[in-house]
């Protein structure tokens, strides 16, 4: 009886040493569960909003990494052409690069490209406090020290130009007729282009009060002593002007100063002369314009260069046009007429004609017009 209780007992206690170990396996199991579940909800709640993170940044030591390289590729790359390592430019690498990758993509970003470090990564500002924590600056507090550091140096120079001209009004020898700053080819800076100059985010009211305080500036007859400065905040435009092959003027017997130039539209091609001192008479092919040109469109096309300057009536025209449609002869005397005239215009006028289109052929128009739609898809 002892001894079958004594089994009955050890059979018992061995079933809950079984037990004991199954439990102690789930307790394993579950605890292992609950740690990933845990490092998976660190690792979420850890994880980086590239989103919000803004701008890339670029330390100096790659900036340096990635020139080295480029220099290196730009060698390697002249070799290859048989051009002069030494005298390669951009030029010379797009030109390589688009003979050597030709590419068919209409998206300018997906073709391959090679450029200057400079120009890929975007400009950054640089460290603005040492070593104690306190800024280099003293309008670091400000939020835009770079913008309120170029409004003070734009005032100081302001001033100086004043004490300047009162040191003349004190040896009675101020002028107002000075030479002034040449700036019919040129304009000021976007508010995008002075945001990549300062390496700083402004608003438009603040880009405003620039542009109000640089009117100011050149104002001042005598502002040509901070010419320098002025011209840095001004983007030269692409003046084609100025490659224009400007028709001599000549004068005749009597004194009357002409021009002649040449002009062309699609299969028309037309020649004029201009004459000064005139009564506005136009000819076209010994007849009047009038009679030659019976739809008003042309007539309007003819005479546009002439309303377009203010000097209407005060040349004789002679013109010869042959080839093409009327509509396309009016064209072809406009460019003419446009090109003979640039002769007697000043610098600032003949860029006006050619910001008009005066100076151009209307196929180029075309062509732009193409491009861009093509650009767009």
């Amino acid at each position: 009886m002892a001894v079958s209780t004594a089994r009955t007992v050890g059979s018992f206690l061995g079933k809950c040493g079984n037990c004991s170990s199954t439990i102690n396996t789930l307790t394993s199991q579950l605890s292992r569960q609950v740690l990933s579940r845990q490092i998976c909800v660190s690792s979420a709640l850890h994880r980086k909003n590239l989103a919000a993170a803004g701008q890339e940044k670029f330390t100096l030591e790659f900036i340096q990494k990635q020139v080295e390289e480029y220099n290196i590729g730009k060698r390697h790359l002249a070799n290859m052409m048989g051009e002069d390592p030494e005298n390669f430019t951009q030029e010379d690498i797009d030109r390589s690069i688009a003979y050597l990758f030709p590419s068919g993509l209409f998206e300018k970003k997906a073709r391959p490209l090679m450029k200057h470090p400079d120009e890929i990564f975007p400009k950054q500002r640089a460290v603005q406090w040492g070593a104690d924590r306190r800024p280099f600056h003293f309008l670091f507090y400000t939020g835009k020290q770079s913008y309120y550091n170029l409004m003070h140096d734009l005032s100081s120079k302001i001033l100086k130009v004043e004490k300047y001209q009162d040191r003349l009004r004190a040896k009675d020898i101020f002028d107002k007729d000075v030479k002034q700053i040449s700036l019919a080819s040129s304009r000021w800076v976007l508010k995008e282009e002075l945001e990549a100059m300062l390496v700083e985010t402004i608003s438009t009211e603040d880009y405003n009060c620039f542009l109000k305080l640089m009117e100011r500036l050149l104002s001042m007859p005598h502002c040509i002593i901070e010419e320098a400065f002025i011209l840095h905040y001004r983007h030269e435009l692409e003046t084609h002007a100025r490659k224009q092959t400007l028709p001599l003027l000549e004068r005749d017997d009597r004194g009357v100063a002409f021009s002649t130039s040449e002009g062309r539209r699609k299969t028309s091609n037309s020649s004029v002369v201009l004459r000064d001192c005139g009564s506005g008479r136009v000819t076209i092919n010994g007849h009047d314009y009038v009679h030659y040109f019976s739809v008003l469109q042309d007539r309007e096309q003819l005479m546009f260069p002439l309303q377009f300057t203010g000097m209407l009536g005060r040349f004789d025209l002679e013109c010869t046009v042959s080839g093409g449609g009327r509509s396309s002869q009016a064209g072809a005397l406009r460019l003419a007429i446009a090109r003979a005239l640039i002769s007697f215009l000043s610098k600032g006028e003949v860029e006006n004609m050619r910001q008009g289109g005066f100076l151009l052929l209307l196929m180029c128009f075309f062509l732009l017009w193409y491009e861009n739609q093509l650009q767009r898809l």
